[in-house]
């Protein structure tokens, strides 16, 4: 059986697969994003806060990512829930990173401007430094899921969702027939996903970001 009509036998579990894994990055990306800017908001106003943020989150991607969800499986069990936890870990350090970066690189003067129009200060991080600040956030959102794309097949090890699984089956009986198909078929839905989600970004960055901010 050739790799086409491996795709055509099995379309249905490789479509069902490509779903789960796309929806378990996305879901991870969201938390991390959201917890992401909360820290950066929390910390880029002071040098060691920000340097601890940024320390703490790098930290994570020390561990690899066999080891961290053989950590966090006696823990919180075998399935979606080491996936997230380590999945919403590793996704902290871009989106924290550049969060930092673009609040601290907002012009004072357009801060000091909000605060002369009375503008208190959450009003001026909602409406001038988060929107300025946007840009290297969205940069980092996109760099996160690039990245968990493919920490997100380690997940099969813990009974995971995902294509990783169609990638562990290949390995795991190699010298079969359709060994190299199903490590292929993994490996490049989890390629076509990441094409996919980053042109996404690019999408939703031609729709939120000015012009002006662009150039």
């Amino acid at each position: 059986m050739n790799f086409w009509e491996y795709l055509g036998s099995r379309h249905q579990q490789l479509l069902a697969d490509a779903y789960q894994h796309a929806s378990a990055v996305f879901q991870c990306m969201v938390v991390a994003t959201v917890l992401g800017v909360l820290i950066g908001v929390a910390a880029y106003r002071s040098e060691w806060a920000g340097n601890l943020a940024t320390t703490a989150t790098s930290t994570v991607l020390t561990i690899p990512a066999l080891a961290m969800i053989g950590l966090l499986v006696p823990v919180v069990g075998l399935g979606v829930a080491p996936t997230v936890t380590a999945l919403t870990l590793y996704g902290l350090l871009p989106v924290v990173r550049n969060a930092i970066v673009g609040l601290r690189g907002v012009d004072p003067a357009l801060v000091d401007a909000a605060r002369g129009i009375g503008m208190s200060g959450p009003a001026r991080l909602l409406r001038v430094e988060l929107p300025l600040a946007w840009p290297p956030i969205l940069t980092g959102i996109r760099v996160a899921t690039q990245m968990l794309m493919g920490i997100a097949a380690i997940a099969a090890y813990a009974s995971g969702p995902g294509l990783g699984n169609e990638i562990f089956r290949g390995i795991a009986s190699l010298g079969s027939r359709n060994a190299l198909n199903q490590v292929l078929a993994g490996t490049l839905g989890i390629i076509v996903l990441a094409l996919l989600f980053d042109a996404a970004y690019v999408l939703i960055g031609r729709l939120t970001i000015p012009r002006g901010i662009r150039v």
